[in-house]
This record gives structure tokens, sequence and C-alpha cells, in this order.
């Protein structure tokens, strides 16, 4: 098969490569996902089914709401805010059907104790704008970030 870039419309591509997460993922649903540096090693079940893996829906969720979890920090130097040390985010990814076949939706619910409500929307929204993964799913799924 050909590396081939192409090129989308209105998508301007990275410019300077901060760090690539490698896997290898064999059996897809119902296999076992390594990355290169062997720091994660996982077994992966389908979601709903018996077994003690995980699915691309949690690790996805994992990895927008840790993502997330940074967005606010940035947000809050730039703002000049303290972000709370016990800043959390439980991230909801459900898999679905639409008519267009197989579809994501997400919801992130994110707790800034001690943060009043003011304060921590303009968090969230400035997180929200420059989070890797809000901008990858934006405009992509339907997804909804509220405060706890």
């Amino acid at each position: 098969m050909e590396n081939k870039h192409v090129a989308v419309e209105g998508i301007v591509p990275v410019e300077k490569v901060l760090y690539t997460g490698k896997t290898m993922t064999t059996g897809g649903r119902n296999g076992e996902s390594r990355s290169d540096d062997g720091k994660l090693d996982i077994t992966l079940t389908p979601p709903g089914f018996p077994g003690s893996g995980t699915n691309p829906e949690q690790l996805f969720a994992a990895g927008w709401s840790a993502c997330f979890i940074g967005a606010i920090g940035k947000a809050g130097q730039v703002l000049n805010i303290r972000v709370p040390a016990d800043t959390a985010v439980n991230a909801e990814v459900d898999l679905g059907t639409n008519d267009n076949g197989y579809q994501l939706q997400a919801r992130l619910k994110v707790s800034l104790p001690g943060l009043d409500e003011q304060t921590a929307k303009a968090l969230l929204e400035m997180a929200h704008q420059t989070c890797p993964y809000s901008k990858a799913t934006r405009g992509n799924i339907d997804v909804t970030i509220r405060l706890a």
C-alpha cells in the first residue's frame, strides 16, 4: 500500500510534530493493542460483551478527558485563573447507529470545585476551542460539555 498524504480543503496540516503515539492492534474489537514503547498493552473486548478487556470507546473517553484537563490548565494560564487541583472530567462516548451507519456521540461533565459558574464556563469554552480531541470531533459528532 502506498503512503499518500491527502490534503483536505480547509484543514491546516501540523507544522511541528510534538509526539507520535504508535500502536499495533490485532483482532479488532476482540483483539489486543500494544504501543511501540511497551507502556500500553491491553486486551480489547467489544462493548457489552463478557471479557476483561476495554474497548475503543472507553479508550477514546479516557484520552479525550485527559487531554481536556490539560486544555483547561492551559486556558487557566491564559485567563490567569487558578485551576483546582482536583479538576475532573467524566467522559461518556456512545457508539450508536443512524442513517449513515455507525456513529459516535459524547458528553463531557467537568468538575471545577471552588470556581464560580462564569469563571468555570470561560475555562470550558477556551479548553474546548484548544483541545485537539475537541477539534477533531467538532462538526463530526454530537458533543455536550457541561459543568458537574
